[in-house]
């Protein structure tokens, strides 16, 4: 038997575009066909399970070979094989998918989803990295005979009988000189770890199991335990610590999908990566970029998401467009909101001692999505700087009484740098004033949204004015000094040579600090995104910082001042108070540092 002929498609140019365009990663190639060996053998397992194979199905794994003096690739199954009158229906007219009539003419007799299938072009991505293409092959089907079928790249084939003597079939490629760095143990091996390692059916290499068939994804959450879960992520990380929690997705209406979401430890929000969430089409690895697919906010967590409803052959734009992919982005964000809910309600203690690590996908998630925010709202918890955790609801009653100011606002003051800014927290906190910790880099954003949420309430750092004006109650202090002593005071102004300083004379309490630099929070959030771009305030480049030093009339060390007769001593005791703010912000540095050290050793 031998036979000549022509390839059925529509232009002769097809193969230079399938090698430029199918694919822009070429090793794609071994993933497509070890995944079409799959299908195969997929097939015949349901063939047998419905009774129309009464065959010994023996052996189903796929065998991956190389031959780097020949220069040859050989992917092998023991699948349902082909008659030469199949490959040429479904190899040599391209556009049609051999999978689709499978799982249609099945689709009443069992799971269709079992059948990667829906290729396509899947076969020609050889022709990516080979110049010739041989198929051997045999069909399950009695008194059939096997096949061979030869391309070499162009449209021309030729199909003969073939040497295969049992079920199955053999896909050789004969490697182009310009694809040779695949003729390589590592790199074959790298690549089947990367696509194909959780595919279904067990694939062997250098007479090794390269792959997972049953990744714990596919089951049901009631067949596995706790360490079958610890078990499989550090199947995926090897290195890492152990997860906090996890989310098991599995539905299978509107779309499809099956996966697991970790909650990874955070240390350092900063060195968090991304991509660390694999997607999958039917255990078959597509890529670890999921955006569009999962909500940004969760981008961060570790873990596997497996949808048929996804092609294999996938890009952005399809993602962007897709409507299933916008129901599970959907769908894994509900998921993971009453995920947080639940641990929340069950166990509080134990979800307060994760926070510090749950945190950033919270407040991520309520920044940036308003029915995420909906729902975490009732959960999502802020810190004191006393180490206390509240709601939101209930910071809000807590500080309802005690700080509201003499617009019937409420004030909640915060910390971005505890230590830093202790002085301005004791302050607060003899006033019977209570101090948020909200010291991330997200949480300037956070801040933002909690004012846009929160009816009358305003966030205020605990540093930027003194505490009279932070949360303004209407209460006038009186101040010790005449109109004559305060143009004394002002004098201190000739100590300060910084022009972004400017000197404010204030009645404090006695108790509170000869001096303290402060930040209006309305000119620093400004300033903070002029740095970053942000707000439409780029264009005007970076704006200042404008510090105030506010200069406390009724302290004991101010009216040394007014008691000292010589102008000299005057300004020696203003900048002794002026380095004394400086140094409780930790701006006085280099020779101005030294100079108080050293000034302030002399007066011991």
């Amino acid at each position: 038997m031998q036979e000549k002929g022509n390839i059925s498609i529509h232009t002769e140019n097809i193969f230079p575009i399938i090698k430029k365009f199918l694919y822009s990663d070429h090793e794609i190639f071994l993933r497509e066909l070890v995944s079409n060996a799959v299908d195969a053998s997929q097939k015949i397992k349901r063939l047998a399970s419905i009774g129309e194979y009464n065959g010994d199905l023996g052996e189903l794994k796929v065998k991956v070979s190389f031959d780097k003096e020949a220069k040859t690739i050989t992917i092998s199954d023991s699948g349902l094989g082909m008659t030469a009158e199949e490959i040429k229906k479904y190899i040599n007219q391209i556009a049609f998918s051999g999978a689709t009539e499978f799982v249609e003419k099945y689709k009443d007799k069992g799971d269709e989803k079992a059948i990667i299938g829906h290729f396509g072009l899947g076969f020609y991505s050889a022709f990516m990295v080979a110049g010739q293409v041989e198929i051997n092959t045999k069909s399950y089907q009695e008194n059939t005979e096997s096949a061979r079928w030869i391309c070499d790249g162009s449209t021309e084939f030729e199909i003969s009988a073939g040497n295969r003597e049992t079920r199955g079939t053999d896909i050789t490629l004969y490697i182009a000189e310009d694809s040779e760095e695949f003729l390589d143990e590592l790199r074959i091996k790298q690549i089947l770890e990367k696509y194909c390692k959780f595919l279904p059916i067990e694939i062997e290499f250098q007479d090794k199991i390269v792959n997972n068939p049953a990744p714990i994804w596919a089951k049901s959450p009631s067949e596995l335990s706790d360490e079958d879960y610890l078990k499989f992520y550090e199947e995926l990380y090897p290195f890492a610590e152990k997860p906090l929690f996890w989310i098991h997705l599995n539905v299978d209406y509107p779309f499809n999908l099956t996966g697991i979401l970790y909650f990874p430890k955070v240390k350092n929000e900063l060195q968090l990566q991304r991509e660390k969430i694999q997607l999958y089409s039917r255990q078959v690895f597509i890529t670890d970029e999921v955006k569009d697919v999962v909500p940004e906010f969760l981008m961060l967590l570790h873990g596997v998401i497996d949808s048929p409803d996804i092609p294999l052959n996938v890009s952005r734009s399809f993602l962007q467009a897709d409507s299933n992919v916008k129901k599970i982005n959907t769908y894994i964000t509900k998921k993971v909101a009453d995920k947080l809910g639940d641990l929340f309600k069950s166990d509080r203690q134990g979800f307060e001692e994760k926070f510090e690590n749950i945190g950033i996908f919270v407040k991520y998630g309520m920044i940036s999505d308003e029915k995420f925010y909906d729902r975490a709202k009732d959960y999502c918890l802020v810190q004191n700087t006393d180490g206390k955790l509240f709601t939101l609801n209930e910071y809000a009653e807590f500080v309802q009484a005690n700080q509201k100011d003499k617009n019937d606002d409420v004030i909640y003051l915060y910390s971005s740098d505890v230590l830093a800014q202790d002085g301005f927290i004791q302050s607060a906190k003899k006033r019977g004033y209570d101090v948020l910790k909200l010291d991330s880099v997200l949480d300037n954003h956070f801040i933002n949204m909690l004012e846009q949420k929160i009816v009358k309430t305003h966030l205020k750092r605990v540093d930027a004015d003194t505490i009279e004006k932070l949360i303004d109650n209407g209460i006038v202090i009186e101040t010790i000094l005449s109109e004559e002593d305060k143009n004394t005071i002002k004098g201190i102004e000739e100590v300060i040579s910084d022009k972004s300083k400017s000197v404010v004379l204030e009645a404090m309490p006695v108790d509170e600090l000869p001096a303290v630099i402060t930040q209006n929070e309305f000119m620093r959030r400004m300033t903070d995104m002029s740095r970053v771009g942000g707000g439409g305030m780029g264009m005007f480049g970076a704006m200042p910082n404008n510090y105030i030093v506010s200069v406390n009339a009724n302290h004991p060390s101010v009216s040394k001042i007014l008691q000292t007769s010589e102008a000299a001593d005057q300004k020696k005791l203003a900048k002794q108070i002026y380095d004394l703010a400086l140094l409780s912000q930790n701006m006085l540095t280099g020779a101005e540092l030294t100079a108080f050290i050293q000034r302030t050793a002399v007066a011991l």
